[in-house]
């Protein structure tokens, strides 16, 4: 790992900023006209997971909601608060429901330490297990136990998505607005559509 410090990202912002404004000196004031992405992104909070970077994507172009293991809870008021304003006010056209293989969220739910508040925020992801669990024991691993739930935690939660109020408000007044299931894989850099809609 690296030693950054915090001065040695306020340095490479200024690099940032400058290389932005030499190769087009209307970069920021574009982009802190408005904003209009067409995309919401609720995934991992992982940091290896940056919607922006493995999507090609530039400041603007998408709205970003992460939490541990990318749980769409229909109690957690931060992420409906997002989500109501990525529908109602931003109209957005695309919502990506973005999970990982590997992820320490769910990889939590197999061991068994105790992990604080965390148990908590995890526990429908030990729900999802016990669902499966005839499916995920038959697996050869561990470690292929946890990339099927991960895959079966972004299904339930795209399907999580899809009952909450706000998207079934928005369908009901004809918003044009598609849902996706995609995992990304960290030993490749590929997203896979895990065609969950």
């Amino acid at each position: 790992m690296n030693n950054k410090t915090p001065d040695d990202l306020l340095a490479a912002n200024m690099r940032w900023s400058r290389e932005r404004t030499a190769a087009d000196p209307d970069y920021f004031l574009r982009l802190s006209a408005l904003q209009a992405p067409e995309f919401l992104w609720i995934g991992c909070s992982d940091s290896r997971v940056s919607a922006n970077v493995i999507t090609g994507l530039e400041p603007g172009e998408v709205f970003v909601h992460r939490n541990v293991a990318n749980l769409v809870y229909p109690a957690d008021l931060n992420c409906m608060a997002v989500l109501q304003f990525a529908v109602e006010t931003l109209r957005v056209k695309h919502i990506i429901v973005c999970g990982h293989y590997g992820c320490g969220g769910v990889r939590a739910i197999l061991d068994d330490s105790q992990h604080g508040l965390i148990e908590h925020w995890l526990a429908p992801i030990r729900d999802l297990y016990r669902h499966h669990r005839e499916e995920l024991v038959s697996l050869p691993n561990d470690e292929a136990r946890i990339d099927r739930v991960c895959e079966l935690n972004v299904r339930a939660q795209v399907h999580s998505l899809c009952q909450s109020p706000i998207m079934r408000t928005a369908w009901e007044r004809g918003q044009a607005l598609a849902v996706h299931g995609w995992i990304y894989h960290l030993a490749d850099g590929r997203l896979r559509d895990l065609e969950c809609h």
